[in-house]
Formats: structure tokens, sequence, C-alpha cells
């Protein structure tokens, strides 16, 4: 029976027209960096006191400067000996007989405490988020975890949405849907006036971009030939990586957060123009059993890269006797199915917690984060060559889960290496950044592979699910547990991705082996 695969050999397995649709979806991985660890630079907390109206006009009164303001009036945090964030001495500056003598100043350190009262000052160092616009600091630090867990929550959400649209109504359809509401609710993110309508605008963000990126990444890997797909897999997601290059780089010079959104949302207005320059996948529709459309796009495939067709295409079909609906349970209904769909998911969990966690940390170990968050972004482009370099050499398995023994072992090397031996503590965690980096290239391609056409959208995007998980507890995880001590959350990635890497060792290879069309391709592979 002549397979798609079988007449990708005659239409060109990678010609010029799957070289055009690849590199139009690449531009999709760009701005979704931005999306996803915006935070770092959107979010930045920057040094902050308490506010005293008085205290202002005081210091405009001595001719005082903002340091020596602060050093003045502002107690002392016991646990750090520096100027507190969070507390002010209780002085009615109005009513007191201080001077400006800096001596009698001094004598303040006896002075009781309180809670700020009016708000905050911040050293904003050329930005403004939306920390300081809203006051996400102190007792509301917290808040700023929840702009990023709302994020993933629209990812969870959105993305089996879109996954079951796409296997239902077609890859290019909700690609399309998901931009149109990206552009729409991205701009609503930068021009949300409160901080609620923030959360609920950047839920709805969250809805459309990852689906809308896993149905790219499934189209382009359906209409290659099978020896292509390891290469357009990775490829395509590298470019998440030259948009985690971009990002310090926007930012250093948009110093404002809701211009920076602005800027990050007008690619994905940009990609409804797609609907002229994509197909629908043909391999969805003949799993739907749409054989004339399928002809007719596999033959305009064909006449672009100047191929010709010389079978008979019209008996092309589909043998795919399970169903011709994706439904959640023929993820589980069987005992293959059931555990790739457990690795999978677990691996998607943790490669959201440890990759948005050694991101996120970045923002609050001090330094230049426009140059640290620029070197991390340089280290994921080794990963890409390292997996095109083995995975068809030695495999998918065992690089996918030597990246997770990586990144575990350098998690948990960098959590005791002194704060002094600073570049050596730095290339650690940089080798762990670049095994997480690995794990979460190779998690999506292996899992494309990993599941037949009719269910494939939907197993990657229910599997995807634990990512979104992942990315809701990651700042939670990081920030809170940071406050008890800053590495404490790296011994939580190391043991985490331990476990992932172990699991990823009981996944068949899937080396040379032709995507599966049904289930007894997955139950009986040696058929």
């Amino acid at each position: 029976m002549t397979t798609f695969d079988d007449i990708l050999e005659e239409a060109g397995k990678f010609g010029r027209c799957q070289k055009r649709i690849f590199i139009l979806l690449c531009m999709v991985s760009m701005p979704w960096a931005g999306v996803y660890v915006g935070i770092v630079f959107q979010g930045f907390t920057p040094d902050h006191w308490c506010r005293d109206p008085a205290v202002v006009e005081r210091r405009e009164a001595c001719g005082w400067n903002l340091a020596e303001s602060r050093r003045l009036t502002v107690p002392l945090d016991n646990s750090s000996g520096q100027q507190s964030s969070c507390e002010q001495y209780k002085v009615d500056w109005n009513a007191t007989e201080l001077t400006c003598d800096k001596q009698e100043l001094e004598d303040l350190s006896r002075t009781p405490t309180i809670s700020c009262k009016h708000g905050w000052e911040y050293d904003y160092e050329g930005r403004r988020s939306f920390v300081t616009e809203f006051d996400l600091v102190c007792s509301n630090a917290w808040l700023v975890d929840m702009f990023q867990a709302t994020l993933n929550v629209g990812f969870l959400v959105g993305s089996i949405a879109i996954g079951y649209l796409a296997d239902r109504f077609g890859r290019k359809m909700s690609f399309l849907i998901s931009n149109l509401l990206n552009g729409v609710s991205g701009i609503l993110v930068a021009v949300a006036p409160n901080y609620i309508s923030l959360l609920v605008f950047r839920t709805l963000y969250g809805f459309g971009v990852k689906g809308g990126w896993v149905a790219g990444y499934v189209l382009i890997t359906e209409i290659v030939g099978v020896e292509f797909r390891r290469t357009v897999g990775v490829i395509y997601q590298m470019f998440f990586s030259i948009g985690i290059l971009i990002l310090p780089l926007l930012a250093y010079y948009i110093t404002d957060w809701r211009w920076l959104q602005v800027v990050i949302t007008i690619p994905y207005i940009l990609f409804l123009s797609y609907y002229w320059f994509i197909p629908e996948s043909p391999r969805w529709l003949l799993s739907q059993n749409q054989n004339s459309k399928a002809v007719k796009i596999t033959e305009d495939i064909a006449k672009e890269n100047k191929m010709t067709l010389s079978k008979n295409i019209e008996t092309l079909k589909d043998d795919n006797a399970d169903s011709t609906t994706a439904s959640f349970m023929d993820l589980i209904r069987t005992p293959n199915m059931r555990k790739h769909t457990f690795i999978l998911s677990y691996n998607w969990f943790t490669s959201a917690v440890v990759y948005q966690g050694l991101i996120m940390r970045l923002g609050i170990l001090g330094g230049n984060v426009y140059i640290d968050f620029l070197i991390s972004g340089l280290v994921e482009f080794p990963a890409a060559f390292l997996i095109l370099f083995t995975i068809e050499r030695i495999g998918r398995r065992l690089p996918f889960a030597t990246a997770n023994f990586v990144a575990g072992v350098s998690c948990f090397i960098t959590a005791f290496i002194p704060d002094s031996m600073f570049w050596f503590k730095t290339a650690v965690a940089c080798i762990g950044r670049l095994g997480i980096t690995m794990t979460f290239e190779m998690v999506v391609f292996v899992n494309t592979e990993l599941y037949p056409t009719f269910v494939r959208n939907l197993g990657v995007s229910v599997c995807s699910t634990l990512c979104d998980v992942g990315g809701i507890v990651a700042p939670f995880l990081l920030y809170r547990l940071a406050v008890i001590w800053l590495e404490l959350p790296l011994i939580i990635f190391g043991f985490l991705a331990f476990l992932a890497g172990g699991l990823v060792l009981l996944l068949p290879e899937t080396r040379g082996v032709p995507l599966p069309d049904t289930i007894d391709d997955i139950e009986f592979p040696e058929k």
C-alpha cells in the first residue's frame, strides 16, 4: 500500500516548498521567547525602600542626594545589614524637630520601625516594569509569581484546546486562530489599566501562544521526509534561542515594559498573513479521509519542488483503523501509549521547571542582567548542534537521558560552589543550562515520534500541559525557596532532572523509524 512517506520520495522530502514553509514557521519561535521569559525584564524588581512624602521634602530642603537620604532615613534590615526595603522609622517627619544634621539622624537607629505606609521609592536604573507600576514588592511580591503562573495556566488550557482543534479541524486553521488571539490579547496586556486585568489578559495571551507554536511544529514535521524530521525539529526550536538573544537587546533599548510587550506582540499579527503562504498538512488530511485535498496539496508541493509524481496518488489512503477523531483516551488506553504519555509528561514538567527556574534565577542574582541573559542564551546554541550531531549517530534515547543527567549534576554542583569562585560557578551553571536546553528541545520531537498521526497534535499538547504545570510551579519554587536559601531551588532542580533521565531510558528508540500512523504501530512496532 502506498503511504504518504512513499509519495514524499517523489514530491520531494525537503525541497524548495518545504524549505520555504519551514523558514516561515521558524519565525514563530522567536517572539515566543519574549512571551516565555520576558518576565526577567518586564517584571524586573529594582532596589526599593519605603516612601515618605515628608522625607522627600526634607531631602530637598537639606540638599541630600538619593543615596544619602536613604542611608539616613531608612532603617537597616537585621538579617542582611542593608537598608530595609519594607520598613520605615516610626517618625512623624513633619512634627519632628530633627534638623539636617547627619550626626543627629544617626541616632534614629534606636527608633521603632513600621511597615511602609505611603508606597515605595525605586532606583529604576532606567527601567520601568509592572512591578514598579503596581507596587508588587514586600508583602505583594508573590503577585509577581502570579504574572508568570497565569501565563502557564493559559498555556495549559490553550495547548489542550488548540491541540484538539488541530487534530479535529487541521493544523493550519488552529495555527491562524491562535495567532489572531495572540495579537489581540498581547496588545491588551500592553494597555492593561490595573493588575487584575493584566493577569486576565496574560492568561488569554498564554492560551494561544503555545498551542499555535505546537501546531506549527507538528505541521512542518509532517510534510518532510523521515530523515529530515530531526533537523527541522531542532532548528525550529533553535529559533527560540535566537529570540532569547534578541530579547535582552530589545529590553536594553525599550525600557518601558508596556512598549516591550507591544514589540513582542507585533510578529503574531504579521503571522496572520501565513494564510496565503502555508498549506494544510496532507498527512492530517489523509487521516481525516479528505483525500482529494491531500492530493491537491501534495501535487502543489511537487510542482514547487519541480518534481513529478509517477505513482497513482489518488489511491493514497491513511490506514487508520482506530478513529479519525482524536480522543484523550487514545493516549492511555493501551500499555505502550500509557507509558509514553507518563514519561513524556514528566519530562515536559521537569524541562519547564528547570529551564524557567535557571533563567529567572538570573534576575535575582544581581549583576548586569542584560549581559548575564545574553551569555545564558548563547549557551543554548551548542545544545542544538550537539543534538544534531548525536541523534542520528547514537539515537534519541541516550542523548535525551544524558542531557537530563548533566543538568541534574550541574545543578547539584552549582549549589555548593562558593560565591567567591564566581566564574567557576557560572561555568557549571551554564553546563546545566546546556543540558536542560537539550532536554527541552529533544522532548518535543521525541514526543511527535511516539504518537500516531491522528492523535499526534493532541498527544504533544496533552503531554506538554505538564510543561505548563511546571511553568506555574517554577516561579513560586524559585522565588519563595530562594528566600530560605538562594541555592535551595537548585537542589530541587537537580533531583527532578535525575529522575527524568532515568525514566527516558524506558522509552523505545525512534531513530530511523517512520512516523507511526496507528496505535498498532506503537503497540506492535515489530510488525
